[in-house]
């Protein structure tokens, strides 16, 4: 099996947790370095991992034990980890978006095909039972041919409970952007890659109040929409509506539901690995449950990370950097047409990655290699 890949995270806020709760001890990685603006933070997180080292981004990049750079940095600084990593011959797997604007995505991407890395992008909760066995059922035609889809996710905001939300209301944030990247993906793996898209978007406050941490009740500014819907027209010719908002308060509806000919899919969170998909074929009088039957169970943030280190240059890792700035522009492209007024046709496409048959957590988690 080799040793462990090494890996080193750059950014070690809020989400850092979550990815390291999955690789920290994983067999297949191992977390060499770790560095934040604030150094006493890589020093506490490094003496928790042992044989990590707290480093400078600098030297971090520069570091023989580093494979692989986690990015997990706010969206306006990931294309310049990105490019900072790929010079140094490093891949990377960042957290999503892979960048704020399309041409840095872009540029990212590029370069890394010029240089030989390799680029994967979050979100990877699209691998687990939820989303892969919506897929699975769609792909051995439960629901007949797939017409349209619906995707909602409607917030107060994320101010009410993230101590530093300035980012989610500057250029980069926005429900879209932030959001967005879990329902767009999804769609990408349910129904294929999107050739059009057409936007609108509304702003319902111009100001936020911070309410939770050191800066509770403070006021922040909103310099971007916080109410994005459109619609993609599919590839395959179906189309998807989606909405997304940080100026509601709550909805009954599901937050993805595909529509066939002969059924609909009910799809669970796709912010999440798991939950249940429901089935209701023609001529039912109830919604019925599907068993899991696709996907890596119990799975966590970084479990894309895994999977591109699994892949091992024997095959595209399924959250790869060709399907992120797809969906990047396939989000940037609905901003544009909101902005505009027309509709936009997009210039990337994507593959739909290769489905993941039903793993186990046992099994990913405890041993070298993936499906």
């Amino acid at each position: 099996m080799g040793d462990p890949h090494g890996i080193g995270i750059v950014g070690l806020g809020f989400i850092s947790r979550a990815y390291l709760d999955t690789l920290a001890g994983h067999p297949s990685v191992r977390v060499a370095a770790v560095a934040d603006l604030d150094s006493s933070r890589s020093a506490a997180v490094a003496a928790e991992l042992p044989g990590a080292d707290a480093l400078s981004v600098e030297r971090l990049l520069d570091s023989p034990d580093v494979q692989t750079v986690v990015n997990l940095t706010i969206p306006a600084a990931h294309a310049a980890i990105a490019h900072a990593a790929i010079e140094h011959g490093k891949n990377v797997y960042a957290e999503k978006p892979l960048a704020v604007t399309f041409p840095d995505a872009r540029a990212v991407i590029d370069r890394a095909a010029t240089a030989g890395v390799v680029i994967g992008c979050a979100p990877d909760t699209v691998l687990g039972t939820g989303t892969q066995t919506a897929r699975a059922a769609i792909d051995t035609g439960l629901i007949g041919r797939p017409q349209s889809a619906t995707a909602v996710m409607v917030t107060p905001g994320h101010e009410r409970w993230h101590p530093n939300p300035d980012f989610y209301y500057t250029a980069g944030g926005g429900p879209l952007l932030d959001m967005g990247p879990y329902y767009v993906t999804a769609l990408v793996q349910l129904l294929g890659p999107v050739r059009a898209v057409t936007g609108a978007s509304s702003r319902l406050r111009r100001e936020r109040v911070i309410g939770s941490g050191p800066r509770v009740g403070a006021t922040i500014p909103v310099e971007v929409d916080s109410h994005v819907s459109g619609v993609l027209e599919h590839v395959s010719g179906a189309l998807s509506t989606i909405t997304t908002s940080f100026d509601g308060v709550a909805t009954t509806a599901a937050p993805i539901e595909v529509h066939g000919e002969t059924g609909t899919l009910s799809v669970p969170d796709p912010n999440q690995f798991d939950g249940a998909v429901r089935l209701f074929a023609l001529g039912d009088t109830e919604w019925r449950t599907l068993q899991p039957s696709a996907g890596y169970a119990g799975g966590g943030r970084g479990l894309g990370l895994l999977d591109q280190v699994a892949a091992d240059g024997q095959r595209a890792p399924r959250a790869n950097g060709e399907v992120a700035l797809h969906v990047l522009e396939t989000m940037t492209a609905l901003l544009r047409s909101a902005t505009e007024g027309r509709r936009v046709e997009l210039t990337t496409t994507a593959e739909r990655p290769a489905p993941v048959p039903l793993t186990p957590v046992e099994q990913w988690h405890g041993a070298a290699r993936l499906a």
